[in-house]
């Protein structure tokens, strides 16, 4: 699919033609970091069937029998920590500061859905009117059966445990395709959930390159969780349309902030250098744009300029962030730079000599034109792009006209009017005062709104994304009047009319 990452990869030719080993590297050393089967359409059969008996068991095991497993799971996660840290630092780059908090809060959403899953997806009563008030209504959630992940490489183990840990705790089997630059998080994944139900693969892993991916696409799976570019998001669509499988798809790229003229300047300045440069500017959660008052922009972007000079990208633990893990991305980095000077925007930090590959220092740009594909293009890298606006209206149409935001972070101390701003973007996430942290809230459902994405996932929404709605009615005692059969009196239909002319035919 559209997110292939062929120059970080080396394969061995087998008999059909496909390669038949990949292996990743550690993209700030160069060193082979491990070597995995490239799996063919037989094996991903092979695998979805597995997950179809595994899942009737699971299935079986009602809430709070999957609750302990989940839980029993959590916990050797956490007990072994310390491997997934050094995998996920391996393959993407990441410091092992930034590694572990993204461990941590992968296990925060699994703990989280086990603990809540019967509370959102139990059957529970509803209410009825007084024409079928001898009806006792319900409703519940049940397993879809398999859900295919399809995970992205910028956060291999946070962003797929929003689809894997979810979907597993609505009673799903899970087959998980990792990316192929981070192949080696999802093997130890799969194989810590292996360790403790070695014959129930509940959880299993899929291997191999974009061609695997597809084959999962059109496996037939109940549904397909995917995280990755635009791009790798229409294909995914497209290949999945064939067999009518929905899609939950969470598409790359970052989003902004708003600084309102009342703003404490030193704390969204710090929130934008951030969300801007941490994981060297790979994280969906983080910023790609400031929208600045003008009466404070001065004061914000030398607040921003002096921060971003303190960074310093590198492999030593003294490092701000790590190198950029797929080397496609810097040329993207590159040619959107190149974009937003040539079209009048200006270099406050770095530019074109701050690309280092793999590395790439901290790039600030200022009052870059809205039609510059440095704005409109996804946003990756370490950049940050400070533009002024006129007024808080102003900042909402810029960011309604670029259409791909994942999230707005506004920081103003007027609190209270913020709402009706918020309701203006076309996003689905909003946060105040604050920019990356909503990512460590479980029950916060994150979602995209048009182009960006498709469906949920955290919070109660997540865990009915991958749950199919059963509802019930049951008849406890024949109607006083009774008009759902032939049989009607026709005094009954008098006295229904009646009364339906009393319930709704007078004023409030």
């Amino acid at each position: 699919m559209a997110d292939s990452a062929q120059p970080r990869l080396a394969a061995q030719p087998g008999g059909t033609g496909r390669s038949t080993v990949l292996t990743s590297y550690d993209p700030r050393t160069g060193e082979a970091v491990g070597s995995y089967a490239v799996m063919h359409s037989g094996e991903l059969t092979r695998a979805v069937r597995a997950a179809r008996a595994a899942e009737k068991w699971w299935a079986e095991l009602g809430f709070s029998t999957r609750k302990r497993w989940l839980l029993d799971w959590k916990r050797d996660i956490v007990r072994r920590s310390g491997e997934l840290i050094d995998i996920v630092s391996a393959e993407t780059g990441k410091p092992e500061a930034d590694a572990a908090i993204e461990v941590m809060l992968a296990v925060e959403n699994l703990d989280w859905a086990a603990r809540n899953a019967n509370r959102a997806l139990g059957r529970r009563r509803l209410g009825s009117t007084w024409l079928s008030r001898n009806q006792l209504a319900s409703v519940g959630y049940l397993p879809l059966g398999v859900v295919g992940v399809l995970g992205p490489w910028n956060n291999p183990v946070f962003t797929p445990m929003g689809s894997i840990a979810y979907a597993m705790a609505a009673g799903n089997a899970v087959v998980f395709k990792p990316h192929e630059l981070t192949t080696g998080v999802g093997v130890w994944l799969a194989d810590s959930w292996a360790g403790l139900a070695p014959n129930q693969p509940v959880l299993q892993a899929v291997t191999g390159d974009t061609a695997t991916g597809a084959a999962l696409c059109r496996a037939k799976v109940d549904k397909i969780a995917y995280a990755g570019s635009e791009a790798g998001a229409r294909e995914v669509i497209a290949l999945c349309a064939q067999t009518m499988t929905p899609v939950v798809v969470e598409r790359g790229g970052k989003g902004c902030l708003v600084v309102h003229v009342d703003a404490k300047l030193d704390d969204a300045a710090a929130a934008a250098v951030f969300g801007a440069m941490a994981n060297s500017g790979q994280n969906a959660t983080g910023i790609h744009r400031a929208y600045v008052a003008e009466s404070v922009y001065d004061r914000f972007l030398k607040l921003v300029v002096d921060q971003t000079r303190k960074l310093r990208p590198g492999a030593d633990r003294k490092a701000s962030y790590g190198p950029m893990t797929m080397e496609s991305q810097i040329d993207l980095v590159r040619r959107q730079v190149r974009d937003a000077v040539a079209s009048g925007g200006r270099t406050v930090v770095g530019g074109l000599d701050s690309i280092r590959e793999p590395y790439i220092a901290p790039i600030v740009l200022a009052e870059v034109p809205e039609a510059s594909i440095a704005v409109t293009g996804e946003g990756i890298g370490p950049v940050l792009i400070v533009n002024k606006v006129a007024s808080m209206d102003d900042a909402a149409e810029r960011i309604n006209a670029v259409g791909s935001d994942v999230a707005v972070s506004v920081f103003t101390r007027d609190v209270h009017d913020i709402e009706a701003f918020a309701e203006q973007l076309r996003v689905g996430v909003v946060t105040i005062n604050s920019a990356t942290a909503h990512a460590g809230i479980p029950a916060l459902p994150f979602g995209g709104v048009g182009e960006y994405g498709h469906g949920h996932s955290h919070g109660d929404q997540g865990l009915r994304e991958f749950s199919r709605t059963l509802a019930i009615a049951r008849k406890r005692y024949r109607a006083p009047v009774s008009l759902s059969t032939f049989d009607r009196h026709p005094r009954h239909l008098r006295l229904a009319r009646t009364i339906f002319q009393v319930r709704h035919g007078r004023r409030a």
